[in-house]
């Protein structure tokens, strides 16, 4: 019995509970089969004896793969750079009140995302079958300002990149055309009533309030564009994975360059993630949360270790 007016001191309080961890056993079990089933692939690539692991090394840095890493981004940068531009001129069409304008668009969406890739590079590549001269002149008559041959004009590397540019700006328009229709309607309206111009609101209110939805599937279409490239081969563009391909169809080491092609396609896309992550947290500031990066996580887990 506690007195009237006396202080229980065995009432406990808050500091006084103890949190206990909800224990989760079968992540561990979990992780512990994929650990292991991941060193047992890796020991049995290495130690297989069907693989010279001297050839690998050897071709990794080799003076051919460098140009056509080199290749291969150049292609994606170009594509990527040219396609986004098509990508607005063609999602501002699609958002057209014009008829004729948002017909065309949607055609050309229709068109583009419709055909496989493939086929739309082989066609660029023998383009020349089926016009053997490009010329400009004046329509319905036989005034030509000039005339030069397609294969001049267009020889393998433009037609690969015709190719690339013109598929993922339909994709690119569609992204950014979603990316669009997710900013508020007052917008519009606000920008307008403020006096500005159709152009201006798109370029200083639409598209910076829109790069929040656009830039995570941008990112991803710009990693997927890189992996593409290896499909210019079937016209003989001298990109990464072309080049690999001659070289082993001289020493007749398949499979070890296409590890090393294998490797460089992982160490470039792993790079292409990291602008992505940051770009995607400054436009998307203040609207959601993010996932933490992989130093951010190791860095929580060594805190969590010295706090116990």
């Amino acid at each position: 019995m506690t007195a009237p007016g006396a202080v229980d001191t065995d009432v406990n309080t808050d500091d006084d509970v103890v949190a206990v961890p909800l224990r989760h056993p079968w992540r561990w079990v979990v992780a512990g089969v994929l650990v292991l089933a991941l060193a047992g692939l890796v020991t049995s690539m290495w130690t297989n004896p069907n693989i010279e692991h001297s050839t690998i090394a050897t071709y990794l840095f080799n003076p051919k793969i460098i140009n056509g890493v080199g290749l291969s981004l150049l292609v994606t940068v170009i594509a990527m750079l040219v396609s986004t531009v098509l990508g607005v001129l063609l999602a501002v069409m699609r958002l057209s009140k014009n008829p004729v304008m948002n017909a065309f668009a949607w055609l050309y969406v229709w068109v583009f995302r419709g055909t496989p890739l493939l086929i739309q590079i082989v066609f660029w590549g023998y383009l020349g079958l089926l016009y053997s001269q490009i010329s400009l002149g004046v329509p319905f008559t036989d005034f030509t300002i000039f005339s030069v041959d397609t294969n001049t004009l267009v020889p393998a590397f433009v037609a690969g990149l015709l190719a690339l540019t013109l598929n993922q700006a339909a994709y690119s328009a569609e992204i950014i055309r979603s990316g669009m229709l997710s900013v508020d309607p007052g917008q519009h309206e606000a920008a307008a009533s403020l006096g500005m111009s159709p152009s201006y609101t798109l370029f200083k209110v639409v598209l910076p309030q829109a790069m929040r939805v656009i830039i995570p599937p941008m990112g991803n279409e710009t990693i997927s564009m890189l992996k593409q490239t290896s499909l210019l081969s079937v016209i003989a563009v001298l990109e990464l994975y072309t080049v690999a391909t001659q070289i082993s169809s001289q020493n007749l080491r398949q499979v070890e360059l296409l590890l090393v092609v294998s490797a460089w396609y992982l160490f470039l896309t792993s790079v292409l993630s990291v602008p992505q992550y940051y770009l995607e947290r400054h436009y998307g500031r203040g609207t959601a949360a993010h996932a933490p990066s992989l130093l951010s996580r190791i860095q929580s887990r060594i805190m969590q270790r010295t706090k116990r």
